[in-house]
């Protein structure tokens, strides 16, 4: 097996409004069953969702969270917008975003934005995922995969990492159950969860500053699904999520 991740040169500064898959197809040369690595920072812009603190009005619970935090009220206002649920209030704020996405601060972010202004990560990154590939698909008459991904930390480690947000046309695990191990044993539990590892590997070529390359082609796996496929089958059911029950069950206490 021969892997390879080439970074798509020349893309220019994505304003609202741009075409990210006419973009892609006229700067990379695209193969069957490419992956097509996208930084979601580019189609956040691309769906004009930047804003201003200016315009947002904090409410009380905020400003109560503001205090603990010593953050923006309007800044915490804007997380409590983009999140369906708050697992930890202080000293930062995770979150469940609307996409079921958990993170720091909804994924709300300042960097590589310019001027006062943030920005939202997509409501629908499957959506966006799927806009992109299928008019790539059609462009090229190739199969096409598609990644959105977005920088995370992780538990217990140091650092960020890119994870996947939204897919098209590949599938977020790879399970080896009932596969044999070196020494003829049937795997029972073990799942791969590809899509973050080439999010991971594509952010290496990426980069997080101002020479970063927002669009990585990702070569040599053959792991296109032609059925649909979306993030939502990565995502852990609440009643089998030891740390969602456990951080509920902190935060109920805290309350009581």
């Amino acid at each position: 097996m021969e892997l390879t991740f080439k970074a798509v040169d020349n893309v220019p500064l994505i304003q609202k409004g741009d075409d990210l898959a006419d973009m892609i197809y006229r700067l990379a040369d695209l193969h069957d069953n490419d992956i097509v690595v996208i930084a979601s920072t580019i189609v956040s812009k691309s769906l004009g969702l930047t804003f201003y603190l200016s315009d947002v009005t904090p409410g009380e619970e905020a400003q109560r969270i503001a205090r603990l935090n010593h953050k923006e009220p309007a800044f915490v206002q804007a997380v409590l917008d983009e999140s369906l649920e708050v697992f930890v209030e202080t000293p930062f704020m995770l979150v469940r975003n609307k996409n079921r996405h958990i993170c720091i601060n909804a994924g709300i972010d300042g960097s590589n934005v310019g001027g006062d202004r943030l920005l939202k990560l997509p409501e629908n990154p499957d959506k966006h995922a799927a806009n992109i590939g299928e008019k790539l698909e059609k462009l090229t008459g190739k199969k096409i995969s598609v990644i959105i991904t977005d920088t995370n930390g992780r538990a217990f480690k140091e650092g960020q990492t890119n994870v996947a947000i939204g897919l098209y046309k590949i599938k977020a695990l790879r399970t080896w159950i009932g596969e044999k191990d070196l020494f003829g044993y049937v795997l029972e539990i073990s799942e791969e969860a590809v899509v973050d590892e080439i999010a991971g590997a594509a952010n290496l070529i990426m980069g997080e500053g101002a020479n970063g390359y927002p669009v990585v082609i990702a070569r040599g796996l053959n792991l296109y699904a032609p059925e649909t496929a979306g993030i939502t089958e990565f995502y852990r059911q609440e009643k089998d999520d030891v740390i969602v029950q456990g951080l509920l069950e902190i935060k109920n206490k805290g309350r009581n």
